[in-house]
């Protein structure tokens, strides 16, 4: 079981203040790539894994805006850590159908 929860919000500079989600788009791709649980919601993404692995993926989302051209990144993330294990759907299950 992960013992990690990683939520994440981007707020990527546009070059020409123009519309951010093409590059929410790359950060969310990243996120697919890395072969991680996750989940994304209206005003951020929840990854869940080990600590040590979801802050490389926000190291490399990060580095991907900035090759797709953001000139600076604001992000607002929340992580619950439980050595012990953690989980998406134990968390939320009680809200499921």
């Amino acid at each position: 079981m992960a013992n990690t929860l990683l939520s994440i919000q981007v707020i990527p500079k546009t070059p020409d203040g123009g519309d951010s989600i093409p590059y929410v788009d790359e950060a969310i791709k990243v996120i697919q790539e890395s072969g991680v649980k996750y989940e994304v919601h209206p005003l951020e993404t929840t990854m869940e894994g080990e600590l040590s692995e979801l802050l490389q993926i926000v190291e490399r989302m990060h580095e991907a805006l900035i090759k797709a051209g953001s000139p600076g990144i604001i992000s607002q993330i929340k992580i619950a850590h439980y050595p012990d294990g953690i989980s998406m759907d134990k968390l939320t299950e009680k809200y499921r159908p």
